[in-house]
């Protein structure tokens, strides 16, 4: 999911912005395949699982990220990294919602992986996410608020669903327009 308080480039200090960009270039951008594929679950919790995790909590750090997931590094493994209600950086591997409120809330959101959009999408205001962490050991979160849109978005990429599936129809057109390579004349 794309930055939570957005910050213009030219606000930046440059070497932040170069390691900003640096990591968006490691990110798959829409319409790349492997984002709407779904990913597999995580089976190995190892050395090399506990280094993707480190990983990609340091591209969504120097992305300005607030949530990244397997799929948008082009790993089709059952993995995010967000966070959280006490801003810490979390790993959920193997993560499912097991409990939404009936309460919904529409805002804005953004992604990593589809620059320069965002749309309203409306989502549970609380949820409850029982996964693993990078050591294998259980977790089960209660989330509200921004730490559950999160959430939720971020299990969307694992099923391959992106925030243009989740906007309404007039959204989804504008976003689709400002996506669509525009022609060069010369």
């Amino acid at each position: 999911m794309a930055e939570a308080g957005q910050v213009r480039d030219e606000e930046r200090d440059p070497r932040q912005e170069a390691a900003r960009l640096a990591a968006l270039a490691q990110i798959r951008q829409y319409p790349d395949p492997v984002l709407r594929m779904q990913a597999r679950e995580v089976d190995g919790f190892d050395d090399d699982v506990r280094r993707l995790v480190e990983r990609m909590k340091r591209l969504m750090a120097d992305a300005y990220g607030v949530g990244l997931a397997g799929n948008q590094i082009g790993i089709l493994r059952r993995l995010f990294v967000f966070q959280d209600d006490e801003d810490e950086v979390r790993g959920l591997l193997n993560p499912r919602i097991v409990e939404r409120s009936d309460e919904l809330e529409t805002d804005e959101e953004g992604c990593l992986s589809i620059q320069r959009v965002r749309v309203p999408v409306e989502r549970s205001v609380a949820v409850v996410v029982q996964a693993q962490d990078a050591e294998g050991a259980d977790v089960r979160l209660e989330l509200e608020g921004l730490a559950a849109r999160i959430a939720q978005h971020e299990i969307d990429h694992l099923d391959g669903v992106l925030i243009l599936d989740r906007t309404d129809r007039d959204s989804r057109r504008e976003a689709m327009a400002l996506l669509r390579p525009q022609p060069v004349l010369g």
